[in-house]
């Protein structure tokens, strides 16, 4: 962030300029009209000086040298030389090295032949790398998103960006944050993170979704959860022989189950509206030899579950994910949420019997009472992350289901896979026709939210590759 302190007068190439003390040099030359490359900068995330691309040349008191104007301050009577023959040799060396570590970047070898480089000359340790180990991608997960779903893991030459363990990550929400500001396109931030595709097919619609069919209906089988059908249905007729999902915990609170039978899912109660820790369960449960696996979970829950299948079928091709997503307007951080609760409604969301979202409030039942409050008082108990996402209905699953669109008792269920087909086609549902407007409303603000944070991270990425085809 830059600081709005007392003026400063400096020289940036020759010409004199007033600036706020504490400017960086970076933003001082833009604002001049004078360009600095970049690699590891963003506008939106704290300057980090990794890729060292934006070196310049400063005097100070009389002595010079080679500073990093990303996150160099402005100061009184300093002097800034952007372009001298001791900056570019800098660069210079600066890209041989990034060309050596990764020799296939297109991006890396435009900037190369800008300062004279064709071939860097120097030894390639792994020709198919490349991550020059920016951490932009490490710092808009974290100070943006605020997942912090990936960071940097050892050192030296081993150094690099990953999930916890080089695991599938329990956090990312799939966002594509980290991809979009990556400035070589790297793969290895796709490895753990959850931007996919999904063996959909019907019709496609841009707040539905991919979809053979949507409807409202509830089960004729004695059970008013809908969820608990689809699992038991799915056991008996062996479309699967695991179930993971979560149930609700002691208060209101929630925890991953694993099923293996009909009788481990029977009077489970409805799910919380929060975010578990789901994948690393799933993971585990594939490491244990489970192949025909059923996953419930919240729309980003199921990008991560569509991933992992996607990369691990490869090695692994009878590995078998039935997915059934949840609406999700946003997930609650339940700490927070029994806070505001207690302050708006004075009552305990520990002894709620159920709470959902309808008509853009938030309603929690006690002792079979009702109480209310409009959704958006509850903004500062949604979780890190979920103003990023814009799927509200679970655009990855087999099968969606939610209660939005539904008249009491009663679930939306939206079909998008053949796979999704065949678990409804067992079951014995009374069917009614979805309110389609309430879903529609709840889609496109999930999108517009999204969107709002979302645009000023492409900004910055588009005026970048504006000036890239200037130069090119």
């Amino acid at each position: 962030m830059e600081q709005k302190n007392k003026e400063v007068t400096i020289t940036v190439d020759g010409q004199q300029v007033k600036v706020p003390e504490g400017t960086t040099i970076l933003n001082v030359a833009r604002q001049l009209g004078i360009d600095i490359p970049t690699l590891c900068y963003h506008a939106e995330v704290s300057p980090f000086g990794a890729c060292r691309l934006c070196s310049v040349e400063v005097t100070k008191h009389g002595r010079t040298k080679i500073v990093t104007s990303c996150n160099y301050p402005a100061e009184e009577g300093l002097v800034v030389v952007t372009n001298s023959d001791k900056v570019s040799k800098v660069r210079r060396g600066v890209l041989s090295l990034l060309m050596a570590r990764c020799p296939k970047s297109v991006k890396l070898k435009n900037l190369g032949k800008l300062y004279g480089i064709d071939e860097h000359g120097l030894w390639e340790s792994n020709p198919d790398e490349d991550c020059i180990l920016c951490g932009l991608c490490v710092r808009v997960c974290k100070e943006l998103v605020r997942v912090s779903a990936i960071n940097f893991a050892r050192r030296g030459v081993e150094r690099e960006v990953t999930a916890p363990y080089h695991r599938f990550s329990d956090d990312c929400i799939g966002c594509g944050a980290c991809a979009l500001v990556c400035p070589t396109g790297s793969k290895k931030i796709r490895i753990h993170t959850y931007a996919t595709v999904a063996p959909l097919k019907g019709v496609r619609d841009e707040n539905f979704g991919v979809h053979i069919d949507v409807f409202s209906a509830k089960p004729e089988n004695g059970t008013d959860n809908l969820i608990n059908a689809l699992l038991t249905s799915g056991f008996k007729n062996n479309l699967f022989d695991t179930a993971i999902f979560t149930k609700r915990g002691d208060g209101y609170s929630g925890e991953v189950k694993v099923a293996q039978n009909t009788g481990e899912i029977a009077n489970e109660k409805e799910t919380p509206l929060l975010r578990i820790k789901m994948i690393s369960t799933l993971q585990e449960a594939i490491d244990q030899g489970k192949r025909k696996i059923a996953f419930i979970g919240l729309p980003c829950q199921v990008r991560a579950a569509r991933k992992i299948q996607q990369t691990l079928q490869q090695e692994m091709p009878d590995l078998d994910i039935t997915t059934i997503g949840l609406f999700c307007r946003n997930s609650f951080n339940p700490k927070k949420l029994r806070e505001q609760i207690k302050s708006i409604l004075n009552i305990d969301i520990d002894k709620a019997e159920r709470t959902q979202i309808c008509d853009n409030k938030f309603i929690v039942t006690v002792d079979s009472q009702d109480f209310s409050c409009d959704i958006d008082r509850l903004d500062s108990a949604i979780e890190n992350g979920c103003s990023y996402c814009n799927d509200f209905v679970a655009n990855f699953a087999d099968v969606a289901i939610g209660t939005i669109g539904s008249g009491h008792s009663y679930y939306t269920v939206i079909v998008r896979t053949d796979k999704g087909a065949a678990l409804l086609e067992k079951l014995q549902l009374t069917k009614t026709p979805v309110m389609k407007a309430d879903i529609v409303k709840l889609s496109e603000f999930k999108k517009n939210r999204a969107k709002a944070n979302i645009d000023p991270i492409l900004r910055e990425i588009h005026a970048q590759r504006s000036k890239e085809k200037k130069v090119n």
